[in-house]
């Protein structure tokens, strides 16, 4: 099952497609960032980033997808513009036929370091190690994304009885 994580950013959003193998390891098939143009204005610049995702899902059909929930930050402005990207992303999936699941950044740092407080750093080697990847993803945007459809992959293995640790 291909499962595609977003990381959603008005000015960086974050993807990641991984795809589980035997033996409980994970691929990382496709990772990166979608960047919009600052000079753009906002309809423009969500029209651009749900061609970009449409464009990346037709790509790789994924089967299954996640998104990191929204948490309050102190720049209402900020908040609504990450909050519409959010939304567009959530309308591309939707489109794509996909069922979305959402976790908070939480959720997300405990299903990959089994802890919800995890640091950056500690989320970043988490993902490397779990992905077999030679150095952390980059830029940090596209981990998080990484990140967010581990974490789908991991409540998905949890309902369906499988338990355990990735």
């Amino acid at each position: 099952m291909l499962v595609v994580g977003i990381d959603p950013g008005i000015a960086i959003t974050g993807y990641g497609f991984i795809r589980p193998l035997a033996a409980g390891r994970l691929e990382a098939v496709d990772y990166g960032v979608i960047r919009t143009d600052a000079g753009m204005d906002l309809p423009r610049r969500l029209a651009f980033l749900h061609h970009r995702l449409a464009d990346l899902l037709a790509q790789h059909h994924p089967e299954a997808a996640a998104v990191e929930r929204l948490f309050f930050q102190r720049n209402v402005s900020t908040a609504m513009a990450v909050g519409e990207a959010r939304g567009v992303a959530v309308l591309a999936l939707a489109q794509a036929g996909l069922e979305v699941g959402e976790y908070s950044p939480q959720e997300v740092k405990q299903a990959v370091t089994a802890y919800g407080s995890a640091e950056k750093r500690q989320m970043q080697e988490m993902i490397r190690i779990l992905l077999g990847l030679p150095s952390a993803p980059r830029p940090d945007d596209a981990a998080d994304a990484l990140a967010v459809a581990i974490c789908h992959l991991q409540h998905a293995r949890l309902e369906r009885g499988a338990g355990g640790v990735l």
